[in-house]
């Protein structure tokens, strides 16, 4: 992942995670963080999430391992092709 394809927003997390059909606790079980930050970082809705770089990173790559991809510059989320 590059940084065209990064985790921004709230909104982009709270589809992503939709989209894979999993709770927030499962989410955050399967990025080693507290569920209170996945709540959290989605609480911020359109704007630009504020959290670490290292704990976006462990979002995205839970994320990804549900099958979501995220789509180039914008805050978009897609299931990845088969």
């Amino acid at each position: 992942m590059g940084l065209s394809d990064m985790l921004t927003t709230g909104n982009q997390l709270k589809a992503a995670r939709a989209l894979a059909g999993i709770s927030q606790a499962e989410l955050a079980r399967a990025a080693a963080i507290n569920v209170t930050t996945i709540s959290a970082m989605e609480g911020k809705g359109a704007a630009v999430l504020g959290s670490g770089l290292d704990t976006i990173k462990a979002v995205m790559n839970a994320l990804e391992a549900a099958g979501i991809e995220l789509l180039d510059n914008e805050p978009g989320v897609r299931l990845k092709a088969k």
